[in-house]
């Protein structure tokens, strides 16, 4: 495996040429969408694979995979845009197996919303072991704010993928309530009420596990809050349901701040089953251009984190997403608009911006001038930053990681992941 950073005058055939492989393979695992038009700094990724099978007239996926004593599903790891494709080409080239051997396995949680498109959904999902669907809400009358999940719910099954129903303060308006998730927290009928519910939608509609994302909680309910995730914890549990806690990025047991103060990681992290830590937003939309996840920021809350709660029981932030921000920032004027990370990328080739790279950050970014002569700056991720918070991953023993979200493409992390790693999947 090698990470090609892109110089001024570079195809993807003289790459091809230069790596020893083809440029569809390039083309494919970096989710090119012109492959005549590079942006200079731009991060490929090359993975070598070790067998290829040439598509016959007449083969499937079946077939192939029990010519070659292999699995649908680790074909369609290692080539995700079989997943959307009608059906196999004559002629193509279907990637067996890689040279990198992948290493340890982990556990891979992402979030998306009903709305999400569906083939950028199926060609995610391959690689996922836990897929969280955002999100149940709750009324003032304690009723479930219902959502259009059964399809996503469905589609994660295929590909062996758990379903996790989410559960927050989110109100019908679409924001988090303090006010309402206080009333949880305090009000035990009401939440025994509201868990009963909880449980009969989780069988019913075939969730395996549940995501507690409170954010924004009111300090003096920090004991409530922990009161509550101890009782949805045991009833789950009891059920045969995991449960994950969503937890701000702490640097400390006394860091405070609406956001931070009531996720006491110690004692979450006893009583959930696992725990995300949402290690991203240091760039936000009302902020200062800057990395939504700088590595050296990243670690410091890992660091921390790992001091509390046991490592194995961790999932670490990564965003699938950046920032564009309007030049000069102007705080309290400038509003960031995030974008994919591959469409970054092509705004970078569209406007030839040279891609730079922030080695303490860890993280890629670039500045362009649009038609209306208006600067911009977009901080988001690519391969190199993504291999970065994986080593941390790594270093740390964590569990693995939670993408925040599965909503835009982002092929050349998941062929990334899926070269380095075996990603846990349950059994169905």
């Amino acid at each position: 495996m090698n990470i090609h950073v892109v110089q001024s005058g570079e195809t993807v055939t003289a790459i091809a040429r230069m790596y020893g492989v083809s440029p569809q393979k390039i083309i494919t695992d970096n989710g090119l969408e012109n492959q005549n038009r590079l942006a200079v700094g731009q991060a490929l990724l090359i993975l070598y694979p070790a067998q290829v099978h040439t598509v016959q007239q007449g083969d499937t996926l079946i077939s192939i995979a029990e010519q070659y004593d292999t699995t649908v599903l680790t074909l369609q790891q290692n080539n995700p845009h079989l997943v959307t494709q009608p059906g196999l080409r004559p002629g193509e080239q279907i990637t067996l197996s890689y040279r990198t051997v992948p290493g340890r396995e982990v556990v891979i949680n992402s979030y998306a919303y009903p709305h999400v498109n569906t083939d950028v959904l199926l060609r995610t999902l391959p690689f996922l072991t836990m897929l969280t669907i955002f999100g149940y809400g709750f009324s003032e009358t304690g009723d479930l704010l219902e959502i259009d999940d059964q399809a996503l719910i469905s589609m994660a099954y295929r590909f062996r993928v758990a379903p996790i129903m989410l559960l927050s303060s989110i109100t019908e308006a679409g924001t988090f309530s303090t006010e309402r998730a206080s009333r949880l927290f305090r009000d035990i009928d009401f939440q025994n009420a509201l868990i009963d519910k909880v449980l009969q939608k989780m069988h019913e509609k075939g969730y395996l596990g549940l995501d507690v994302d409170f954010e924004y909680i009111a300090p003096e309910d920090t004991e409530a809050f922990l009161a509550f995730l101890a009782n949805v914890t045991a009833r789950l549990e009891a059920e045969g349901f995991t449960v994950n806690v969503d937890l701000a990025p702490k640097v400390s047991g006394e860091q405070l701040g609406l956001l931070y103060e009531a996720h006491n990681y110690p004692r979450a992290g006893a009583i959930a089953s696992t725990v995300l830590i949402m290690t991203y937003e240091w760039g936000y939309s009302q902020g200062p251009p800057m990395a939504v996840a700088p590595i050296d920021q990243v670690e410091r809350v890992v660091n921390y984190a790992v001091s509390t709660i046991p490592p194995e029981h961790i999932l670490m932030g990564i965003p699938n997403y950046g920032y564009v921000w309007q030049l000069p920032y102007m705080r309290g004027v400038t509003v960031g608009t995030s974008l994919g990370n591959q469409f970054a990328v092509q705004i970078a080739a569209r406007y030839r911006a040279e891609i730079l790279f922030d080695e303490r950050a860890q993280s890629p970014y670039f500045y362009y001038t649009n038609p209306d002569g208006l600067e911009h700056v977009i901080w988001f991720e690519d391969v190199r930053s993504i291999r970065s918070k994986w080593e941390l991953i790594d270093r740390s023993q964590l569990l693995g990681a939670g993408y925040w979200s599965v909503m835009r493409p982002f092929a050349q992390n998941w062929a990334y992941v899926n070269a380095n790693y075996r990603i846990r999947k349950i059994v169905v």
